[in-house]
């Protein structure tokens, strides 16, 4: 248990804190509170400015470009085109789903679950829950942590991710890969090779090897308790019953007092009625295919293009506007929707930081050798794609130079 000793401290926050805007963490007394209490922790793995845990690294992720611009990532605010690329008039098509907008839970601890040791224990004994989830009429954008609790609640694993590669196919040619053997040919286009078809077949592709991966690791590998557990361990070895040796750091933690004072014991509250899955916690099935499908549209397209027309939300939080400060490009804003749904299921309690980010580097591994492997089955010579992994390291990867043809 000694791994999360600290993990699960930031875990505890982000329940805390699962209601207030993004966008108000610089301003917002609760996550003022988690700042001040996270800078006192000798080990914290997140991300910081000047050595310091910030409002604006508060919950982000640590790879390049997930400390820029808005919290949300573009692909998760902007149109998602549900048609053909283009028209056959030549024209651009009209996006068809309007800011990914749909109904969310409600703010509050209604939506809070799992924080009375009977119900607690009831679950763990393969219950089903009595209590269910009270959602929004309205559809409204991601604006909080409770929010992105909902996305990767009941989704669909590569959806977000062939959200993104249809927008990405609607910008162009400029927002390919400048390595894409096809740019510039007059006579030819990608299609099943290094194409539409092609790159959201292989987002798929490589969404399923990733949760297997996943699973292996879950199962035979590690076996790591979920956070609900875990908070289970810290509410007995506050109440005497049992000394788990958690850290103290943890234990005296200001979020537990506000816990305790919200729900009359210290278990993690749950976003979700019904907890954890029942499967181990390390790696995160979310981070290990997010990785996997971000670096596959990473290598599809060109890193540097940036996305025109972003967007963020508004001071009130009740409409995206147009966002005009750092330019946002295609590489750091996959490295964003990755670490988004990887760190929406920590929002919801049912992981930790680690399991999300190691499992993003294992996805990302598996997607390159589908790479590498993919290049050997195309009759065409290619000078491989440009990638940017999630440490900064810049490679290219699926190379391939043909055998010339027997005379």
């Amino acid at each position: 248990m000694f791994f999360a000793k600290l993990i699960t401290h930031k875990v505890y926050w982000q329940a805390i804190l699962r209601d207030v805007p993004f966008n108000e963490y610089s301003t917002d007394v609760l996550a003022t509170a988690a700042i001040n209490d996270l800078n006192t922790l000798t080990d914290f793995k997140g991300p910081k400015i000047g050595g310091m845990v910030t409002a604006q690294t508060l919950f982000r992720g640590t790879t390049p470009g997930d400390l820029i611009g808005p919290y949300i990532s573009q692909f998760l605010y902007l149109p998602v085109p549900i048609g053909p690329p283009n028209n056959y008039d030549g024209t651009i098509s009209t996006p068809g789903i309007d800011y990914q907008a749909t109904t969310v839970p409600v703010s509050g601890t209604t939506n809070d679950f799992m924080t009375d040791v009977a119900t607690w224990k009831l679950i763990q004994q393969g219950n089903f829950p009595t209590d269910t989830t009270t959602y929004t009429a309205d559809r409204i954008f991601i604006r909080n942590g409770r929010d992105m609790t909902a996305f990767v609640h009941f989704d669909i694993p590569p959806f977000a991710y062939t959200n993104a590669g249809r927008i990405l196919l609607n910008l162009g040619d400029d927002a390919l890969d400048r390595n894409n053997p096809y740019l510039g040919n007059p006579t030819q286009e990608g299609f099943a090779t290094y194409g539409a078809a092609d790159v959201l077949n292989l987002v798929s592709i490589a969404s399923e090897a990733a949760l297997r991966a996943a699973w292996y690791q879950k199962f035979f590998l590690h076996r790591r308790l979920r956070p609900e557990f875990y908070g289970y361990l810290v509410d007995q070895q506050i109440n005497g019953v049992l000394n788990s040796d958690i850290n103290n750091q943890l234990i005296s933690s200001p979020a537990l007092a506000m816990i305790k004072g919200t729900f009359g014991t210290y278990l993690l509250p749950q976003a979700y009625p019904e907890g954890s899955p029942t499967h181990p916690s390390y790696p995160a099935g979310h981070a290990v295919f997010s990785g996997a499908c971000a670096t596959i549209l990473k290598a599809f397209f060109n890193e540097d293009f940036v996305i025109p027309s972003p967007v963020m939300p508004n001071a009130t939080n009740d409409m995206l506007i147009a966002y005009a400060d750092t330019p946002l490009t295609v590489g750091n804003e996959l490295n964003k929707l990755a670490a988004n749904i990887t760190l929406g299921r920590n929002f919801a309690g049912v992981h930790y930081r680690s399991d999300g980010y190691q499992g993003m580097l294992l996805g990302e591994k598996i997607a390159i050798s589908i790479l590498e492997e993919e290049a050997f089955t195309r009759n065409i010579n290619f000078k491989g794609y440009h990638l940017t992994k999630f440490d900064g390291t810049k490679i290219i990867i699926g190379a391939k130079q043909c055998a010339p043809m027997l005379q």
